[in-house]
């Protein structure tokens, strides 16, 4: 049971705490009230038997659950309504935002009979409205007059009832009227008027949200002042941006020619032909170049190939002393021979050429560099035994699984095999090496042979099969070098003649016969670089 409560003869009684003892405690109910007065020391409104309170009851701070039209909780319009006179519209939803649509009829003109009677509404309204002012202005007396109400009768009985009291009466009947009004007797009050409240308020404007002010609005929005242009009073400086943004001249539209637009058209057309033009020329003097070139390397492959076959032509059959016939065979195996021999040196020579196109490695590299994984995937690795699974060393062994384990600890069996048996290790191991005393002898004999090395040579000691003039003596100063005489042949004519007469060992695959030569002749141009010369007058 709670303090201040009291349980009596079946009902709680609900008691106030005791005088002294009341910090903190606030009456909620009646019930707390016990049927008498406030408690002046707890500082908070209190209405004990509902006296002063406005409404004759308890106001709740639970706001009621009001709906709209729809049904729905309208929970907006009674938070916003709080606090307000009675009867002020307050919009508190989205639909007062919208305009309201009427039909025909309610937009309709009214007719004659009913603007007649609104009319009439209006004046009778508007007459005892002006009335009520002129009689409360002039006196009261009409007004009471006007506002007396009749007598009336009250039956009451008495409480006291008896032969000696009232004359021995039960009933009485009371007439009540209202009292004279004195005319003449000044007003009892005096009437202050209040100034009236402010009306509802209209319906809320939605507007967009702000936007961010553009250079260009701040432009439009600066208003240029009035300049004259003919009168300078007070005799200022004005700049002449400032004039000529007075002067208008910036809400005037610009108007541009259309043979600007011409004009650059044109020049448009004059430049892509231009274009063309060099173009095509430089497509001309390209092909030029070209056909000059390709006749150039004609003309040198023709050299060349002359030079080749004068140098590669076969000498004249000599006679042999002995019979034809076996001089015949040793030349059809020489020329045998001499064919695989070319046919060999033809295909090393394009295996070379394929290894060296591009930057491609060569078949022989790229398997080299394979990894173990890749060449086993290929194929090109082969195992040369099968994988085992277990360790041989386990099986055929004459000791079980205790061996090691058992006999005395004096017995001294713990090296019951050799190491190495035999192999490269034991080779290794218990043969003596070769000191460098017996690779290299005694000292003279070592000293001997370091002496003959070629880099303890000086420099003017001569070598085996030289004659006694190439060891001459010591130069006495520094190397001279002699530089080649360049002037001689600027253009390397002579060491290209030379080239072109010996050839180069390349040069000679694909040339012992025709169809050997027409195959190395299509393997492509010549690897050297381009060389302008002049033919010879006296060789074709």
């Amino acid at each position: 049971m709670a303090e201040g409560e009291e349980r009596g003869s079946g009902s709680l009684v609900r008691r106030a705490p005791p005088q002294g003892q009341r910090k903190g405690w606030i009456p909620r109910s009646q019930a707390d009230f016990a049927d008498g007065g406030a408690f002046p020391e707890v500082h908070v409104a209190q209405f004990p038997l509902e006296m002063g309170r406005k409404g004759g009851r308890a106001q709740a701070q639970t706001l009621a659950l009001t709906t709209d039209g729809s049904g729905r909780p309208d929970h907006a319009a009674a938070i916003a309504s709080v606090g307000q006179r009675a009867g002020k519209i307050v919009h508190a939803g989205k639909d007062s935002l919208a305009p309201k649509v009427l039909s025909e009829e309610e937009l309709a003109r009214p007719d004659d009979e009913a603007a007649a009677e609104n009319t009439e509404r209006t004046r009778l309204a508007l007459e005892a409205l002006a009335s009520s002012k002129v009689s409360g202005a002039h006196g009261s007396l009409e007004k009471a007059l006007a506002d007396k109400k009749p007598a009336q009768y009250i039956r009451y009985t008495p409480s006291n009832q008896g032969s000696a009291h009232a004359a021995g009466a039960t009933n009485r009947v009371i007439r009540m009227v209202e009292a004279p009004v004195d005319p003449l007797e000044p007003p009892k009050f005096k009437h202050k008027r209040v100034p009236r409240g402010p009306p509802s308020p209209p319906v809320p404007v939605m507007h967009s949200p702000p936007r961010k002010i553009s250079a260009k609005d701040q432009q439009d929005w600066k208003i240029p002042p009035c300049i004259s242009n003919w009168k300078n009073i007070k005799g200022y400086t004005i700049p002449l941006d400032k004039r000529l943004a007075a002067d208008g001249r910036n809400l005037q539209e610009v108007q541009i020619s259309d043979n600007f637009a011409k004009l650059s058209e044109a020049l448009y057309i004059a430049e892509r032909n231009a274009r063309e033009e060099v173009e095509k020329r430089a497509d001309i003097q390209r092909r030029l170049a070209a056909k000059d070139k390709e006749r150039k390397e004609e003309e040198l492959r023709a050299l060349a190939m002359a030079a080749r076959e004068e140098r590669l032509a076969p000498p004249p059959p000599t006679a042999l002393a002995g019979g034809n016939g076996l001089a015949g065979d040793d030349d059809d195996e020489v020329r045998e021979r001499e064919e695989l021999r070319k046919e060999r040196k033809r295909e090393r020579e394009r295996e070379r050429r394929l290894e060296n196109k591009d930057g491609k490695r060569s078949r022989m590299s790229r398997d080299a560099e394979r990894d173990v994984s890749e060449r086993i995937a290929l194929g090109q690795t082969v195992p040369t035994a099968s994988e085992t699974l277990y360790d041989q060393r386990l099986f055929n062994q004459a000791g079980g699984v205790a061996s090691g384990f058992g006999g005395g600890d004096d017995a001294y069996n713990i090296y019951d095999k050799a190491l190495f048996k035999s192999g490269a290790a034991a080779e290794s191991i218990y043969r003596p090496t070769a000191t460098k005393e017996d690779e290299w002898g005694d000292e003279d004999t070592a000293e001997a042979a370091v002496m003959k090395a070629a880099r303890f040579k000086g420099a003017d000691r001569g070598f085996e099969g030289a004659g006694e003039q190439a060891a001459g003596g010591a130069p006495s100063g520094p190397r001279q070098f002699v530089q080649d005489d360049a002037e001689a042949d600027p253009f390397g004519l002579d060491e290209f003649l030379t080239e072109a007469k010996s050839g180069r060992p390349l040069d000679r695959v694909g040339q012992s016969s025709g169809m050997a030569a027409a195959a190395g002749g299509s393997m492509g141009e010549s690897g050297r670089s381009r060389i302008n010369f002049e033919r010879e007058g006296g060789r074709r």
